[in-house]
């Protein structure tokens, strides 16, 4: 399997690829360079925000519900105007969000760090129906949220601890029941955890920082697969197109010096590849 470019753009963070399936359109940021960009085909376009954003969830044809470094916003995808709903770490100028996703109940789960990536800067929230609440703290770097088919759990990791946990959900309304477990320890490897998405099946895909790869784990967290791309820095993946049969995944040239950059010129693109597996539609967000 191989991946190509779906955008050659370079972002220097690249994260929250979001397959928005009303339009069919492909919604990711840069982190870094405070973007939101957006690809349909041959159509393209991209909003620059006044601070970091790094995740979204659609609300419905024209909003989304997004999540910037101090707050979380209502966005309009047609005026470009935007309202903010309740705010993230306002109050604290050295973090910003990362990564995030929808669940099943229409909440919405956002982690945050330190915007140099501070020990123990960041937390785990969730949005749901106006109401936040911490879960999760102190987390150094945010990643890996994502809620199973059946909705019965949530996976998350701190990337530094190198561990990916797994949640058991409330049935009713989707909030954490007991403690987390491990369910991957990646701890004693030279690259980290970072996005990832389970699939209709119930595989989990996990983007692997400092590894150039997707690797794909069954319930017991045997690998299945692995798919390279040409940039060290994979950071999260989507399933999308028509049929969800479509594995994208956005780069980061951020941590790579000139040789690096030199060695792997692709870093910082969003890649795509066919026919990689089947995903799950991302869950519409109920404010």
């Amino acid at each position: 399997m191989q991946s190509t470019p779906f955008d050659d753009t370079p972002c220097t963070l690249g994260e929250g690829p979001l397959w928005h399936p009303q339009r069919g359109e492909l919604l990711w940021f840069d982190i870094i360079g405070k973007r939101l960009y957006a690809k349909a085909g041959a159509s393209r376009w991209h909003y620059q925000f006044d601070e970091m954003a790094s995740a979204a969830g659609w609300i419905d044809e024209t909003n989304l519900l997004v999540a910037t470094e101090t707050a979380f916003t209502l966005f309009n995808l047609a005026t470009h105007s935007s309202e903010v709903l309740c705010g993230l770490e306002a109050d604290n100028p050295l973090t910003r969000s990362n990564d995030g996703r929808a669940d099943p109940w229409g909440g919405f789960w956002i982690g945050t760090m330190g915007k140099n990536a501070e020990p123990d800067g960041g937390a785990i929230y969730r949005y749901y129906r106006g109401e936040v609440r911490q879960l999760y703290a102190p987390i150094s770097i945010s990643n890996a949220i994502c809620f199973d088919p059946d909705g019965q759990v949530a996976c998350f990791t701190d990337t530094r601890s190198g561990k990916v946990m797994r949640q058991k959900l409330s049935q009713t309304h989707g909030w954490p029941v007991g403690d987390p477990d491990v369910y991957l320890d990646f701890s004693k490897e030279s690259w980290g955890p970072d996005g990832a998405v389970f699939d209709a099946s119930g595989l989990f895909w996990n983007a692997q920082w400092g590894a150039s790869r997707i690797g794909c784990y069954d319930q017991t967290g045997s690998l299945v697969k692995s798919i390279g791309f040409p940039a060290p820095h994979t950071s999260c993946p989507a399933f999308g197109g028509d049929d969800l049969t479509t594995l994208y995944c956005t780069t980061a040239r951020q941590g790579l010096d000139p040789a690096a950059l030199a060695e792997h010129p692709q870093s910082g693109m969003t890649f795509c590849l066919e026919g990689a597996g089947r995903g799950q539609a991302e869950h519409q967000v109920v404010l």
